[in-house]
């Protein structure tokens, strides 16, 4: 005896409709004067991953490059906002996850190379975790190394002052020196870690539905660790999965369009960062002490960046 099912008028039996209408992952890229490196980063993103149930949110800054008559000519099927300014990093990028509609949502910068199925393995990887709330692949730099920058533990002084006085590299073994890059960690291992980067940063939409969007007191820069925290503190774990591997070119579009202003904004969120989560675990003698070393590095870090031969926030390799 052959039971009846009900069947649409596509002849596809609802609850397979239902699946082929979600869409597994949403791919949310902020862009400022980065046509070029955008393009190469989409070419890579599709032809190097499986998953058809894709959409992808591009939000531009006022960008003078073309970047909309590019994306309307050879990817036409992709969201498109423009700003008419530029708005930084977290807003832009928060434009792009209230729109986005997939079971995950990945934060991308557009000087990225996506390398064969790193995003398939990521979903895998935390579709089997479930719970997993973020999670970051293996992120190299443009020479193939490994950009440290990537997993990061608890940005605390004494990890933060092993990082900029490379104190870190001279006690490799040091755990509290090398705590903020996790550089006593293999980077060939997977990993539980406090963050990750927003270069390349899996989430599951869970998890937005419950701690919210990005943080927009930050303009650029630590909102990414900012949102692991918040994601730590409701419950979620984070995860660093070298399985899966994209590279990072770094300190392109708006880092080197202006490379003074991503230095200011760096240490503005940083300390943004440490008053709101790290602040209230010291005496405020030693935080005031901290906020003059913040001061210093700051004016240490402009003035070197008069002396460099190309001027950009980003990693160098």
């Amino acid at each position: 005896m052959v039971k009846n099912s009900t069947v649409d008028i596509a002849g596809i039996p609802p609850s397979n409709a239902d699946k082929l209408n979600v869409i597994d992952l949403s791919v949310c890229i902020v862009t400022y004067q980065a046509r070029d490196w955008l393009e190469g980063c989409l070419r890579s993103l599709y032809e190097n991953t499986r998953t058809s149930n894709l959409e992808v949110i591009v939000v531009d800054n006022g960008s003078t490059d073309g970047i909309e008559d590019m994306l309307t000519r050879d990817f036409p099927e992709i969201q498109f906002i423009g700003n008419s300014t530029n708005e930084g990093y977290t807003r832009p990028m928060n434009q792009s996850l209230h729109t986005a509609q997939g079971r995950y949502l990945l934060q991308l910068n557009p000087d990225t190379v996506i390398l064969r199925e790193a995003l398939d393995r990521l979903i895998s990887f935390m579709d089997d975790n479930p719970q997993i709330g973020i999670c970051s692949p293996k992120v190299l730099n443009r020479d193939g190394t490994f950009q440290r920058q990537s997993r990061r533990g608890e940005p605390r002084p004494l990890a933060m002052i092993g990082y900029f006085f490379k104190l870190s590299k001279l006690f490799p073994k040091n755990k509290a020196l090398g705590e903020y890059l996790l550089e006593y960690k293999d980077e060939n291992k997977t990993a539980e870690v406090i963050a990750v980067s927003g270069s390349c940063m899996l989430i599951r939409k869970e998890v937005i539905d419950q701690v919210g969007y990005l943080d927009e007191q930050f303009f650029a820069y630590q909102e990414d660790t900012d949102f692991c925290l918040r994601a730590r503190q409701a419950g979620w774990e984070v995860y660093y999965y070298p399985e899966a591997e994209i590279i990072h070119y770094g300190g392109r579009g708006g880092s080197r369009v202006e490379p003074y202003r991503s230095i200011i904004e760096w240490h503005r969120s940083y300390w943004r960062l440490y008053n709101k989560h790290l602040a209230k675990d010291y005496i405020f003698i030693f935080n005031w002490f901290y906020y003059l070393f913040m001061v210093a590095k700051l004016v240490v870090s402009l003035v070197a960046n008069l002396f460099r031969r190309d001027r950009y926030a980003g990693p160098k390799r």
